[in-house]
């Protein structure tokens, strides 16, 4: 381990949904130790100051084998990768038109996969790194009316915990964070009683910002967490304690 470990010079990123307020601040944070980042997001998204424009749809397959391609040959190596891209579109199970279940599980999910398929040849080529999953506390527990979200990020668990076996002989880890209620500008429209519901569940009693998230990505990518993979890991202030 080096005397500086979450120095991240040298090192390459990409970070899906790196427009929104969690990927905004994980780019933001991998700029800040001194990896080259680029923000994949989808056209008209502008990216954080310092990181590289990436405009595309995640749940097109040939698309984001294009970007990651080209990204990575482009700086000669991909050392992390970290999926934030995610949406929401609530209703209750018996409600829930189609083609709502089918757009969350294609932005959240799919996407997860047709980026770890683009990335992970050129993990291997680097010699290792880290994949870090954006997942969620409700991926555990389930959540009312969030049948479709909480089912993509169940899958972007067990995505984890299965390619972190696929790929550990690579050198290459891979783990989940799975955040609880966050600050951002989705977070503040919901009403104030599920607001005051989801703090009173916490033992921390705040919210979370997305720099609470971003710094446990960074730990999760740097030397620290050398010998962590196929983990979830809650950054809920105490939601989920069970």
């Amino acid at each position: 381990m080096t005397d500086r470990p979450l120095s991240l010079d040298g090192k390459t990123a990409l970070v899906t949904g790196g427009s929104g307020g969690i990927g905004r601040a994980i780019v933001d944070t991998l700029l800040r130790h001194g990896a080259t980042t680029g923000s994949m997001d989808l056209p008209g998204c502008p990216p954080a100051p310092g990181a590289i424009d990436i405009s595309l749809d995640l749940a097109d397959p040939d698309a984001t084998l294009h970007a990651v391609d080209a990204f990575a040959e482009e700086q000669e190596r991909l050392d992390f990768v970290v999926h934030c891209a995610g949406i929401t579109a609530d209703s209750v199970v018996w409600k829930m038109p189609v083609e709502e279940w089918r757009r969350v599980l294609s932005v959240n999910l799919d996407s997860a996969f047709f980026l770890l398929q683009a990335a992970v040849p050129h993990l291997r080529k680097t010699g290792g790194g880290s994949v870090v999953l954006i997942s969620s506390i409700n991926g555990e527990r389930g959540k009312f009316g969030q049948s479709n979200y909480a089912a993509s990020k169940a899958g972007l668990n067990a995505l984890a915990r299965s390619t972190a076996k696929e790929l550990g002989r690579f050198g290459v880890r891979v783990n989940a964070v799975a955040p609880g209620l966050v600050r951002t500008a989705m977070t503040e429209s919901l009403p104030g009683e599920v607001l005051r519901t989801a703090l009173d569940e916490t033992a921390l009693g705040r919210m979370a910002e997305p720099e609470d998230v971003a710094g446990s990505v960074l730990f999760l990518c740097s030397d620290l967490a050398r010998h962590v993979t196929g983990q979830v890991l809650r950054v809920d202030g105490g939601q989920l304690t069970a």
